[in-house]
């Protein structure tokens, strides 16, 4: 809560209140916790900043990643193809321009790479770990986990990550409980009607953002 309240003072408020009305173009900020996002209209601002920006942060004894900090072109593209923006990750989420089903562009956003791949080894070792356990429980468990992930990433044009993710939990609980003795695995067809008893959630858009 400190660390929030000084990163506050030190980057919100002087962009906010010291940067902003000295760029010639519109510039945005976007804070969560440590992570932000500085957005430019003009190319010239974005260098502007970038050379104040350390030496803001030392005066209050912070340091940026560098790992982590990068110009990103992020334009519109424009009609004839010959500009391809870049694409970048925040929150958990990559940005991109694509299009919408009218045809303009639109940023859209999907599940950054290395949070689904993430994910979708979390569930597998989870159902690996919680194999013996009762059937009624290890539903209950997974719901949990696949509803909190429909309602974090079930954004517009993130549909095919929730299916990626809704169908590795089927395969990896089927994989798993056919692993719970050595009789044998569980037929499809014995699954399937596992399946009808304790169907796991659909994916869903939740935010329609």
């Amino acid at each position: 809560m400190l660390a929030n309240i000084f990163l506050h003072n030190v980057l919100d408020d002087w962009f906010v209140k010291e940067v902003k009305p000295r760029m010639k173009g519109r510039c945005f900020i976007i804070r969560w916790a440590d992570d932000f996002i500085l957005g430019f209209e003009a190319k010239s601002d974005v260098y502007r900043v970038m050379e104040v920006l350390p030496k803001r942060f030392e005066r209050f004894g912070l340091s940026l990643n560098m790992k982590k900090t990068k110009l990103i072109p992020f334009g519109k593209p424009d009609k004839a193809g010959k500009y391809r923006p870049g694409t970048f990750d925040f929150l958990g989420f990559t940005f991109y321009w694509g299009k919408s089903l009218k045809g303009y562009w639109i940023i859209k956003k999907k599940t950054a790479r290395k949070r689904l791949s993430r994910f979708l080894k979390a569930l597998w070792d989870w159902c690996r770990r919680n194999r013996h356990k009762p059937l009624k429980e290890q539903y209950r468990a997974l719901c949990e986990k696949l509803r909190g992930y429909y309602q974090y990433f079930g954004v517009r044009s993130n549909y095919r990550a929730l299916a990626v993710v809704h169908e590795h939990a089927v395969k990896a609980w089927r994989y798993w409980l056919s692993r719970r003795s050595h009789k044998g695995g569980i037929t499809w067809e014995k699954f399937v009607k596992i399946k009808a008893g304790f169907p796991l959630p659909l994916p869903r858009i939740i935010h329609d953002i």
